[in-house]
């Protein structure tokens, strides 16, 4: 097992030990409606809603693990999500958004978890930050080409600006370089090993606010 840990660059260890609960949270019953076409245009809205709370909590905590010697290198302005994410609710609820809005209990719950390791743990942290914006640059494309398709909006206008890093030329070449930064993070094998059950963890409560608005939302809302 140590062995493994230290000849398996981390990244691998990372996408690979994430992969059961990665494909579980792609197969939610919530995603699977929204991206085949079988739910409104609401629950895409309450779906980006439940997105600005852990992105907030993701990039509230960003300056302060700027000079981080683990987290430090992940945080990129260009991969920043919060102002975004903003301009897409403004296009879909309106100027007045704020109003009323809540996270779910799992949103609240996942939220609450990212702020702990932005504050306490910046490895894990790194963990948080891995599974979603890999995913955003990666799976995230999918559901702007669904959301475009199904709800009309204009192709990487506003309503999916979230999905859409100008910034970022050759999402490809910043991928691989994100996984660098992975591979050279300087933590010991029991450090990794956290880091890699934290991955998990992120799914999981990814998976967890799927299920929540998979109630909210059954088939055909």
């Amino acid at each position: 097992m140590e062995s493994t840990a230290t000849t398996t660059p981390f990244s691998t260890l990372i996408r690979t030990a994430s992969h059961e609960q990665h494909t579980e949270a792609e197969s939610s019953a919530f995603m699977s409606d929204m991206l085949g076409g079988r739910l409104g245009v609401e629950a895409y809205t309450r779906y980006t809603e439940q997105l600005w709370f852990v992105y907030r909590a993701l990039e509230d905590g960003a300056d302060a693990l700027r000079d981080s010697p683990v987290a430090g290198p992940f945080i990129r302005p260009e991969l920043m999500r919060t102002a975004e994410l903003e301009r897409d609710l403004a296009h879909l609820r309106g100027e007045a958004w704020r109003e009323g809005l809540e996270p779910l209990p799992a949103t609240a719950a996942y939220a609450a978890r990212v702020a702990e390791c932005a504050r306490d743990w910046p490895a894990g942290y790194v963990a948080h930050h891995y599974t979603r914006y890999l995913g955003d640059l990666s799976g995230g494309q999918i559901i702007r080409g669904t959301a475009e398709k199904t709800w009309g909006f204009a192709r990487k206008g506003d309503g999916v600006r979230f999905y859409v890093f100008e910034q970022i030329a050759n999402p490809a070449a910043f991928k691989r370089e994100y996984r660098e930064l992975l591979d050279a993070v300087d933590a010991d094998d029991l450090e990794k090993q956290r880091v890699v059950d934290e991955c998990r963890r992120a799914f999981a409560l990814n998976t967890a606010v799927f299920r929540e608005l998979g109630e909210v939302f059954p088939i055909g809302a």
